[in-house]
């Protein structure tokens, strides 16, 4: 996700329409403070609507916790998760590191 000042808008606009169209979203600020997001327009905002789209692009996007983005998407977690799986998103993400970690201790 890239981040983009008001002043980026006039400069960098085709920077934030091809993030749009590969899928990433975009903050825009001013002074700093989020004042909103670019959301790219693709079948999964037509068919979830904005909230669960943007709620499933931030968890994937590692932006915001399983929790956060459950309640963006105004679901309970477990439905979230059930969602996620469906769209065969991984819930559970281990770092090389962590993952030998939990592997050496079934050994």
């Amino acid at each position: 996700m890239d981040a983009f000042t008001i002043r980026d808008l006039r400069e960098r606009t085709g920077d934030l329409i091809r993030d749009a169209e590969q899928g990433k979203l975009s903050v825009i600020t001013k002074h700093g403070q989020p004042v909103f997001v670019a959301v790219p327009f693709d079948e999964a905002l037509l068919k979830e609507g904005v909230g669960v789209a943007l709620a499933v692009k931030l968890f994937d996007d590692e932006v915001v916790s399983i929790g956060k983005a459950a309640r963006i998407a105004g679901m309970p977690q477990g439905e979230f998760i059930d969602h996620l799986g469906a769209l065969k998103i991984p819930v559970v993400r281990y770092g090389k590191e962590e993952l030998q970690r939990e592997l050496a201790a079934f050994e």
